[in-house]
């Protein structure tokens, strides 16, 4: 019987040291952020620009001819992390004719960022998001109350494009979600990145 429990005891050890192993694996296959192929030390600022991107709330899709983000990246405990300081939008208009884009601003900046693989693919989770619009038009629903959008957002990033982009598919494999209330809306761009302090014309890559 004592020889039966000891050998019991042993499975469970070895059982708790494989698991431990499988989860020490995970967290050291995070993604980490590289400029020209070797992990980056310290703190980096990076900026991205979409030519357009827009938010569609049902009925109406709101685009941003100009949309841009300065985000500081760093790799911290094995990871890549980040956070995005600054979020300015420009030349915002609806794809409906009675409502206009009197302001919209990105708001409770910074908002935290972190890289995430799923499916052996690289993405860039945004936490923390708050948009503000302001809609004008006699005849627009939302028209002279702000509408605030919030949420999360997940980006597939592609090393040979230098790029993250944003759509329903990287919402769905990440599990963000971006709301009006309680009313989802889509988010889609695509936005280029380089290095603006001491990377800068380095290439970018996570791995």
């Amino acid at each position: 019987m004592r020889t039966k429990t000891i050998g019991v005891i042993l499975a469970a050890v070895l059982a708790t040291l494989a698991l431990g192993s499988v989860f020490t694996a995970s967290a050291s296959a995070a993604p980490q952020w590289n400029f020209a192929g070797t992990a980056l030390t310290g703190k980096e600022d990076i900026l991205g620009a979409a030519i357009s991107s827009s938010m569609t709330i049902p009925g109406m899709t709101t685009t941003c001819d100009h949309f841009l983000y300065n985000m500081q990246i760093e790799n911290s405990g094995g990871a890549g992390k980040g956070k995005i300081d600054e979020l300015p939008l420009f030349e915002c208009h609806t794809n409906t004719p009675a409502c206009t884009v009197e302001a919209i601003e990105a708001k409770a900046l910074p908002w935290p960022t972190h890289l995430m693989t799923v499916a052996e693919k690289p993405y860039l989770f945004v936490e923390g998001i708050e948009v503000g619009i302001l809609y004008g038009g006699a005849e627009c629903a939302l028209g002279e109350v702000e509408v605030p959008v919030r949420g999360t957002a997940g980006g597939l990033l592609s090393n040979e494009t230098e790029s993250a982009t944003f759509n329903a598919s990287t919402f769905s494999a990440t599990g963000a979600k971006l709301k009006v209330g309680s009313t989802p809306i889509e988010w889609n761009g695509v936005f280029p990145t380089e290095a603006f302090e001491w990377h800068r014309e380095e290439s970018l890559s996570v791995e």
